[in-house]
């Protein structure tokens, strides 16, 4: 189970109040192949199931085969959950029922009966003594079902406590027995969830059909988007009868063959901790996320220019996750950082956002921003180069660089937003200072870090001179890096819950 505070979750928060509720649940999984269909039912059956008192039933694979797609169902408590259709066939010894069948007639009138009492009942009906087998008892006298038969019996051995079963998939059995998929879904839908009180989650392997769709509680539906050739998976929740659904998607991943989907981010929540600087390799400055250092190969090379570009659609909040650590991390490292803000972005704002992490003197002597639209500041933070003296500007904007390499002429960040300089001076002359920029930062053994923003005339200069380019999206509120050089795949920036806030990991979405 995932810990409180992440918005990297197993199961989305309005799956878990569905099956939360009184009486039974039936829901159906749809998809094309390799959505994602098995992986989120065994995550159900794992995340808000009873071991004692759920199965898996597979009638598309063999237990073997589960095993090995998903090793961690080895454990015992999972193994025993797991039943494997075509072995309980074989298995089974056909004997004869001893009960009288109950024609078609007394089937639909104690159906109906049972449906009238449920509708004028405020509360849902007492816990069953017995398992309802009227639907089934019609459906034997075609064929016997082994594997649904015991599925029965072992939902009855576990009244009046709720049992939760997976049948994957419905097509596997209905298939095999030569009947409708609406007849056994209607007849596991009357019996065992109406009349029974359990929970049963079916797998559809035909993601066309639409008549199932009427006879659950709740559908969703897994597919896939792509991304600048990159794949992304969703979660799409179509119906949840009786549950508020507050959030229509969500982004997952199957990394290491589980099931998780990805919450609205929210970077502030749970534990604020003072940063710990993560330590520099060699020649390298570290990002101060591990994840992200990985990518690109230890951490930013020194001398480097390193771009990350905001989509249209990203929050300051999404943006944020990736920047702040990148600027307290190289602060409490003992150096400097000359910023030019992005639009959106102020100086008393950022200052507010670092101080819950390092000292406020440290900021205070470790940062210095511009300011072009005021002529003084009494904030040591903030350089004052609104002046319309071109001279006087350009000393103070020499001053704080010195200021902030100190007697030893240590090297700074110098942390653009391309957005304000493009607004202020125009696209040829930011695409000078982007040029000028980049060839002292090679020969000082500076970093240079620049944020982008769609539609700016000077990205393709940008990228071309980029040692490193990621782009931050947002995909179902959750925000998302991936590289264009180094080209990597998209990952899910979620919380690190254990070094608490602003910590983070990147999740591949696989």
């Amino acid at each position: 189970m995932n810990k409180p505070n992440s918005n990297h979750i197993s199961i989305p928060s309005e799956i878990r109040i569905f099956f939360g509720k009184a009486g039974g649940r039936s829901l159906l999984i749809k998809g094309s192949a390799g959505s994602g269909k098995t992986t989120l039912a065994l995550q159900l059956l794992e995340d808000l199931a009873d071991p004692q008192k759920s199965f898996y039933l597979s009638s598309r694979v063999s237990d073997q085969a589960l095993f090995r797609q998903f090793p961690w169902l080895e454990k015992e408590e999972m193994r025993n959950r797991i039943i494997d259709a075509s072995r309980i066939l074989l298995q089974h010894l056909h004997s004869e029922n001893d009960e009288e069948p109950l024609d078609i007639d007394t089937v639909e009138k104690l159906s109906s009966a049972r449906d009238f009492l449920r509708s004028v009942s405020d509360e849902p009906l007492s816990p069953p003594s017995k398992v309802d087998r009227t639907r089934l008892t019609v459906l034997l006298e075609r064929n016997r079902m082994p594997e649904l038969e015991r599925i029965y019996d072992q939902i009855e051995g576990n009244l009046p406590d709720k049992s939760m079963i997976i049948i994957d998939s419905i097509e596997g059995i209905t298939n095999k027995y030569s009947i409708d998929d609406e007849e056994l879904v209607t007849c596991i839908q009357k019996d065992l969830v109406e009349g029974s009180n359990s929970d049963i989650v079916f797998v559809q392997e035909n993601k066309e059909e639409r008549t199932l769709e009427y006879l659950v509680d709740g559908v969703v539906k897994l597919d896939f988007k792509s991304r600048d050739g990159r794949r992304t998976r969703r979660v799409v929740l179509e119906k949840l009868r009786g549950t508020q659904i507050l959030q229509p998607s969500y982004l997952i991943t199957l990394n290491e063959g589980r099931f998780n989907s990805f919450d609205q981010f929210k970077m502030y929540e749970g534990d604020i901790k003072p940063w710990s600087a993560m330590p520099d390799v060699d020649n390298q400055y570290s990002t101060g996320i591990e994840d992200l250092d990985a990518l690109v190969g230890g951490g930013y090379d020194a001398g480097s220019y390193n771009v990350i570009e905001i989509d249209e659609n990203v929050s300051s909040e999404e943006y944020h996750s990736i920047v702040v650590p990148i600027l307290l991390n190289f602060i409490a490292s003992d150096r400097g950082v000359f910023a030019v803000l992005t639009g959106g972005d102020h100086a008393e704002s950022m200052k507010k956002d670092l101080v819950k992490f390092i000292p406020d003197e440290q900021f205070d002597n470790h940062i210095r921003i511009a300011d072009y639209f005021t002529s003084s500041s009494s904030a040591p933070y903030i350089m004052a180069l609104g002046t319309r003296n071109a001279d006087e500007a350009l000393r103070t904007w020499k001053s704080n660089q010195e200021f902030l390499r100190g007697p030893q002429n240590k090297p700074i960040m110098e942390f653009t937003g391309f957005d304000t300089l493009e607004y202020l001076r125009g696209g040829e002359v930011a695409i000078q200072h982007l040029l000028d920029a980049v060839a002292k930062i090679k020969i000082s053994k500076d970093l240079g870090i620049g944020i982008l923003k769609p539609g700016l005339r000077l990205t393709q200069e940008i990228m071309n001179m980029a040692d490193t380019y990621f782009k931050i999206i947002s995909i179902d509120k959750c925000p998302c890096i991936y590289g264009v050089k180094p080209k990597t795949m998209i990952y899910g920036i979620v919380n690190d819950v254990e070094k608490g806030a602003p910590n983070i990991k990147l999740i591949p979405i696989v």
